[in-house]
């Protein structure tokens, strides 16, 4: 072990430590974490999948049935605790009655965190994404497991903050499948061995869940009045929202709003800016009549899961994180059914996706300041439900297949099944 190693693993032993000292004081994501335990029973060559968050997990999800169906134990783990209320809500659904398919918290990227998801060692590990923990792939390297990330994305930034101990773990990864071009070459660069492209997993997501019964009475209270449906707000894009949603009301004074933040931290925050106004929130009890939500002009979606089902339920699309925020959000979840979609102009983490939709007339970019003008201009010749149709409208070339795409660089990965 060399001076590399011997650092990292000497500070995360050390933070490890610590932060078992006062695990009582820390916050939930840390708590989970120093708890993580595999379960006792996994059997020998079991596929280990990690989605660091809610995001990653609802992306991980058509991998994961591809492996579930090809007879491979997969234990998923997330790294917080709204992933963990995520999986623990989906888990039975992503079995399906095969009993293959277990999940849990990820553990400390040190020893003490590491052993009982080493005392009967994967057959593989996959990644989405970025989680490149130095420990692990060192010690998975030294049993000879595969390692390998799945939709990697990396930027600029990130590969300059690595340092020395991300180059070295990305020197251990055997395969990465890359969403882009751009993540291609910094994978390379950081020193990844094998790196090719898989494309964006977010193309390629089986249909969103149905949404439960209470939706019914909302659609029929609703069901004269235009939709706006804002989803992924970040920081000071409720208030934003809010105030193209005003100013579009005044030439289409019935219109309602589906208000959905992109942090559940900041749900009780996105109620507060909605006081006095008409507005119920998602995770309360639904009213079982439609003449509640004839009275009701905003439904706070503070739930996880649901936006990419509720889209469907619009007439328009706002995809936020793009408007007070350089990142954005995915796009293509108002667009599989057929809503026309605005988002802002810092849409950096998606412009693979942005890119092809704008030219494909799917999606539209549009400054803050335009965003009421805009929304006025759309409202006036779209139809109330886009979607009522049912049929997913179909991808511009190049961004469908990422999943098969994926699964064939994995191939040589996988264990052979027992």
């Amino acid at each position: 072990m060399d001076l590399v190693d011997s650092s990292y693993l000497g500070a995360v032993a050390l933070a490890g430590a610590v932060a078992r000292a006062l695990a009582r004081g820390l916050p939930p994501d840390w708590r989970l974490r120093l708890e993580a335990a595999a379960p006792e029973d996994l059997p020998e060559g079991w596929l280990w999948l990690h989605a660091v968050s809610v995001g990653e997990l609802l992306l991980a999800e058509g991998i994961l049935a591809v492996l579930r169906d090809r007879g491979h134990h997969v234990h998923v783990t997330t790294g917080t605790a709204n992933g963990l209320a995520l999986l623990e809500r989906r888990l039975a659904g992503w079995d399906g009655g095969t009993g293959r398919v277990t999940g849990g918290a990820f553990p400390l990227d040190d020893p003490r965190g590491l052993a009982s998801f080493l005392k009967v060692p994967p057959g593989a590990f996959v990644c989405l994404e970025t989680e490149i923990w130095p420990n692990l792939l060192r010690e998975l390297e030294a049993l000879g497991v595969p390692r390998c990330v799945v939709n990697g994305r990396l930027t600029r930034r990130s590969l300059q903050r690595g340092g020395a101990w991300m180059a070295r773990a990305a020197s251990r990864l055997t395969v990465v499948a890359a969403r882009d071009e751009a993540s291609a070459a910094l994978f390379r660069e950081l020193g990844a061995p094998r790196v090719e492209l898989g494309g964006n997993l977010k193309a390629d997501l089986p249909p969103p869940r149905p949404l439960h019964g209470g939706w019914a009475h909302l659609r029929r209270g609703w069901a004269a009045s235009a939709i706006l449906v804002a989803g992924n707000t970040v920081e000071g894009e409720e208030t934003l929202v809010l105030e193209a949603w005003d100013a579009a009301r005044k030439r289409h004074p019935h219109l309602r709003l589906i208000l959905a933040p992109r942090q559940p931290r900041r749900f009780q925050e996105a109620a507060g800016l909605l006081a006095g106004r008409a507005f119920r929130r998602a995770s309360e009890v639904w009213p079982q009549t439609p003449g509640a939500w004839e009275a009701c002009d905003i439904l706070l979606l503070d739930t996880l899961g649901d936006l990419a089902s509720a889209y469907r339920e619009g007439t328009l699309a706002l995809v936020a994180g793009g408007w007070t925020w350089h990142g954005g959000h995915n796009p293509l979840e108002p667009v599989r059914w057929g809503l026309p979609t605005l988002v802002g102009p810092g849409f950096t983490n998606f412009e693979d996706l942005v890119g092809p939709l704008r030219d494909a007339g799917l999606v539209e970019v549009v400054p803050a300041e335009r965003l009421g003008p805009r929304i006025c201009d759309l409202l006036d010749s779209l139809p109330l439900r886009p979607a009522e149709g049912g049929n997913p409208v179909p991808y511009p070339e190049g961004l469908a297949g990422s999943l098969e795409k994926t699964v064939a660089i994995l191939k040589n990965c996988l264990p052979p099944l027992r």
